[in-house]
């Protein structure tokens, strides 16, 4: 995958981790290359049961550099090209992967960094982990991320920090407050917290949990009568 996205395997856990620690983890060309066939890799592999997504050094992810993007146009391009047609290709949600996936927030997530949270299974931090949303503040539209964060949280907490951007910062105890992060450990003992709980994943029926997963996700996006005819499709 190149350094700047990492795959490792640890037992039945996947993992996929960004690895540009001096910009923040944001996402390069190359980057963005990369995620479809990391995610498709991880989740073609008959001995990995989930998939855990981190971050390295002080940043979990902080969306797109926008400064490397500009020296790219081709890649500045597509990006546009697909964020205008809802085609994007950077997370699990996106393409499809059916395997559980954990998202394990390291410190800052910001902007584009919101979609790895809102598209995730499960999602947990560490103590000096924060969220922001600085669209608004750059002259970008809010969309995707918060739209995603409203449907799976209260919708006033989401809207005070898509309006007011770089001024809004929810810390990670905020988040577990709030129901966007399910647990906050201590920064150390973050990865080995994402493990175990992967673990304890993967110990179950891998149809089982694909089918759940799956229903769980449609019923975000129906009503509640459709979803539970969806639900029986699925055994």
């Amino acid at each position: 995958m190149g350094e700047t996205l990492l795959v490792e395997r640890h037992g039945p856990v996947g993992w996929l981790i960004f690895n540009r620690p001096g910009r923040g983890n944001a996402m390069d060309a190359a980057m963005m290359a990369a995620l479809p066939e990391a995610w498709r890799e991880l989740d073609a592999d008959p001995d990995v049961r989930t998939i855990v997504v981190t971050g390295e050094g002080a940043a979990f992810q902080t969306g797109l550099d926008v400064v490397q993007l500009n020296r790219d146009p081709g890649a500045l391009r597509e990006m546009s090209r697909r964020t205008k047609r809802a085609d994007l290709r950077l997370t699990a949600w996106h393409l499809g992967v059916a395997k559980p996936v954990v998202t394990a927030v390291n410190g800052v997530c910001a902007g584009g960094g919101l979609h790895f949270v809102v598209d995730s299974d499960i999602v947990i931090a560490s103590e000096d982990a924060s969220f922001l949303d600085p669209h608004v503040s750059v002259g970008q539209v809010s969309a995707f991320e918060t739209i995603a964060l409203a449907r799976r949280a209260a919708f006033g907490p989401v809207a005070r920090m898509a309006l007011l951007g770089a001024h809004e910062r929810v810390s990670a105890a905020d988040a577990l407050r709030l129901g966007w992060v399910s647990e906050v450990v201590a920064p150390d003992g973050l990865r080995p917290a994402a493990q175990r709980l992967a673990e304890r994943i993967a110990q179950n029926d891998p149809q089982a949990v694909a089918a759940t997963k799956r229903a769980l996700w449609q019923a975000l996006e129906t009503g509640l009568t459709e979803a539970r005819g969806a639900r029986r499709c699925t055994q």
